[in-house]
């Protein structure tokens, strides 16, 4: 699920970057979120051994995978403001 929940946010993200302007940098934003659905779609790949592709839990700490794909979003939101403060920054 995982792969869903970044492929989701990703595709908003798109969908956002074509309605508002280009001071919020969603193009960045859209970018590094298919980045991180594209890694996710080659370990889903590569790891595939049958059954269901799209999983509803896991074995690591986070047994959820939607839980999971929310905390693997958090860093790319910080990364994203982290370039807007910059941006900022560098004009003002």
């Amino acid at each position: 699920m995982w792969l869903a929940t970044t492929s989701i946010v990703a595709a908003g993200a798109t969908a956002a970057n074509f309605i508002f302007p280009k001071k919020y940098r969603l193009g960045f934003l859209a970018l590094m979120l298919w980045g991180a659905a594209a890694m996710i779609l080659v370990d889903h790949m590569l790891g595939y051994e049958g059954g269901s592709f799209l999983e509803k839990t896991t074995d690591g700490m986070i047994k959820n995978s939607t839980m999971l794909g929310i905390t693997m979003l958090i860093p790319v939101f910080v990364i994203w403001g982290i370039s807007l403060l910059i941006s900022n920054l560098k004009r003002g």
